[in-house]
């Protein structure tokens, strides 16, 4: 049986598109705290961005 635990995860450009902002928007947001993204992989021993949809849904909520 395959893992689903990837299936709430939105790529950094997927996210992007959805919250109309940039790709670098999103790192800076990471950085400073402003909407974490999690860390999958070992790409450059820190892994990929990729963002909860429940995260990207509140952070809109939010925002509004």
């Amino acid at each position: 049986m395959a893992n689903d635990n990837n299936i709430d995860l939105l790529t950094l450009e997927e996210a992007a598109k959805k919250l109309k902002v940039s790709m670098g928007t999103l790192r800076r947001w990471d950085n400073e705290g402003e909407l974490k993204a999690v860390r999958i992989g070992t790409r450059r021993k820190i892994g990929d961005r990729r963002y909860r949809k429940k995260d990207i849904e509140n952070y809109l909520k939010n925002k509004i």
